[in-house]
């Protein structure tokens, strides 16, 4: 679907009444609220935003997906009557959004009818309804998701054993100089006896890695650490996560291997590359920037990524997804040079990745927002409300070993995997 499907040339916005106010009975769990269909959600260390119902959507795809997304939001935005008495981050019209990996993939944006919200200890709910028929206050019910029983695990598109394989073509590729980095991408497939409550799996991502974001929107969920970008009040910012290893339970060990990250040369060149990506994409929309010389190491409770956050102030009026759409896809989920590499990807991957590795997050009518990269995350099938395709990724470059990255991405499956395990 286009933008002409949903507002054919001439026709007006439609007219939206929007009101945040504040309330008290809002769950110390966001997600507790959320009804059986339609869960919309982006939280961290408890705070953050979900939703439910249709107010509005648009379904777009192609290579002016993003365009055409961000001049249907400033068209709706523009039509519609907001009255926030927060006026916070998140407060608001608010869509959330999805977006697909390669032009062809599918993408999404979502305007809910209802909105509850936390941040810093301020709670409030947001009904967004036609000028026609102005929605009540609803009522915060806290519901119950469902057990999600037993679960069988199966590949995907690919074995593990041929994924290698295809890692140490792409070695073979980059050590002959085709390319500098390849991020490649496999899949899991998670087969219930049942139809999967996305709810749970969902409290359980938020529970287990409060340090994340934690996202659904339309049957896509998981917990990712790469925040692509923030815009809030003119400052820009952007967490890189590139080098991976897996951590062992042993607090001392897990120290030692940390250490050792930090000091990987072949894992520091892949972070490189990323952190130079991002930091060349904002540029153009900076007046000033802070690029760190050396990274971070970030310790989750399954791996630990070398990570770098880069901070910039505003030059010009780029709204957060016009930020996002300038950063996708960026060093550290496609690789470097980009064209190249998602050729790569497109040529010996062997799988749609839908809309894995791409944007994910909201964004409000003044242009502020936060998207992530959609990472450690399952997509509900929506043929068959018992599966879920579950991805994982990593970044190649002339070092890379394939038992190795074989290894890395089983690590980077387990947030999913255990969400939706008993």
């Amino acid at each position: 679907m286009s933008l002409l499907d949903v507002y054919p040339a001439g026709a007006p916005a439609p007219h939206l009444v929007v009101r945040s106010h504040v309330v008290t009975d809002v769950s110390p769990t966001l997600m507790d609220h959320l009804p059986t269909e339609g869960a919309l959600a982006w939280v961290r260390r408890g705070d953050g935003i979900v939703g439910w119902g249709v107010a509005a959507r648009l379904d777009v795809a192609g290579s002016n997906r993003f365009t055409e997304a961000q001049a249907w939001w400033k068209r709706l935005t523009s039509a519609a009557v907001i009255r926030d008495d927060l006026d916070v981050p998140g407060s608001g019209l608010v869509c959330f959004g999805s977006f697909g990996f390669t032009d062809e993939d599918p993408s999404e944006l979502v305007v809910p009818e209802v909105i509850v919200g936390r941040r810093g200890g301020t709670t409030w709910v947001t009904t967004i309804s036609p000028a026609s028929s102005l929605a009540a206050p609803p009522s915060l019910v806290r519901h119950e998701p469902d057990p999600v029983g037993p679960i069988a695990f199966a590949d995907g598109a690919r074995s593990g054993a041929a994924w290698s394989a295809i890692v140490a073509d792409a070695v073979g590729r980059i050590t002959g100089g085709d390319v500098d980095k390849v991020v490649l991408a496999r899949d899991l497939i998670a087969i219930a006896d049942q139809p999967i409550d996305l709810r749970r799996p969902l409290r359980r991502l938020a529970a287990a890695y409060p340090n994340c974001w934690t996202f659904a929107v339309d049957g896509l969920i998981g917990a990712t650490p790469e925040l692509l970008v923030r815009r809030e009040k003119g400052l820009i910012t952007s967490r890189v996560l590139a080098g991976t290893i897996r951590r062992t339970g042993d607090d001392a060990h897990d120290l030692a291997l940390a250490a050792s990250l930090a000091r990987s040369s072949k894992d520091l060149e892949e972070h490189e590359f990323a952190v130079r990506s991002v930091a060349d994409a904002l540029e153009p929309h900076c007046q000033s920037m802070n690029v760190p010389e050396t990274p971070f190491v970030l310790h989750l409770p399954n791996v630990m990524h070398l990570a770098s956050d880069v901070a910039g102030v505003a030059a010009n009026g780029a709204s957060a997804l016009g930020l996002a759409a300038a950063l996708h896809p960026s060093a550290a989920v496609c690789g470097t040079p980009t064209n190249v590499a998602r050729d790569l990807i497109s040529g010996i991957e062997g799988m749609s990745r839908g809309r894995y590795a791409g944007p994910v997050g909201w964004l409000d009518a003044s242009g502020d927002g936060e998207w992530g990269i959609a990472l450690r995350c399952g997509q509900a099938d929506p043929e068959d409300p018992r599966r879920m395709r579950l991805f994982a990724g990593c970044g190649i470059v002339a070092g890379s070993d394939p038992a190795a990255e074989l290894a890395e991405s089983n690590a980077k499956l387990v947030p999913m995997r255990d969400a939706l395990g008993d």
